[in-house]
Parts: C-alpha cells; structure tokens; sequence
C-alpha cells in the first residue's frame, strides 16, 4: 500500500507541475522586423535563398505593422509573377531578371525606410 501512494504521489506530482507549466507558459510569437526582411531580399538577390526560407519568412502575415505588411506582400507578388519554384534547385536565381531588379528597388526603399524610422526615434 505503501508503494502504491508513493507512485500514485509522484504522478500526481508531475502532472500537476505539467499542468501548471502549460497553464502559465504563453503561446510563442515571432515578430517578423525589418531587419528579417532585408536579409530575406539580400539573400534572394544573391541567389543563396531557398524557396523554404522564402516561404517561412514571406509567406506569414505581419499583423504588428502594416507597412512592413505591404512590404512583405509586394514582395510576394514578386514570387508571384516572376519566380521560378524549381530554379533554386538548378542553382539558378529565384526570381527573373525584372524580379531581381524589382526586388532590389524594394529593398532599397526598405532600407531607407528604415534608416529614417530609426533616425526618428
């Protein structure tokens, strides 16, 4: 009888420290910043990107700030009218040309966006 209340003790013990961890943790957030963003379009321009890093990054909403929100959309429409998904595995570029060169006009505008945000503050 002993041992069973020793057991039936030690579980009680570590699903009721599980529960209270679960109950007390938050749920994670990544906050896509700026800065994410132009490494992205630096990587891109460069042709050292993958279409899963693309994804992952361009691919999610970015509720806290609109701006970078359009950004990122402009950007995925790029993806959207001027790359090629299976180029990447041919070691070629993303994006066309016209892509690249678009891509790197926004990029350019992200920066200085940002640098004149930063100066701001």
């Amino acid at each position: 009888m002993a041992l069973y209340l020793l057991v039936f003790a030690v579980c009680l013990l570590f699903f009721g420290t599980l529960v209270a961890v679960l109950m007390f943790s938050r749920t994670p957030r990544y906050r896509t910043e700026p800065e994410h963003l132009l490494e992205l379009f630096d990587k891109a321009l460069e042709s050292r990107v993958s279409e899963t890093e693309w994804t992952a990054i361009a691919g999610y909403p970015i509720r806290h700030d609109d701006y970078l929100d359009g950004v990122r959309r402009r950007a995925q429409r790029l993806m959207d009218e001027h790359g090629r998904h299976d180029r990447v595995s041919r070691g070629k570029p993303l994006l066309d040309a016209t892509g690249q060169e678009e891509l790197a006009a926004l990029r350019d505008h992200l920066a200085a966006h940002t640098r004149l945000r930063r100066q701001q503050d």
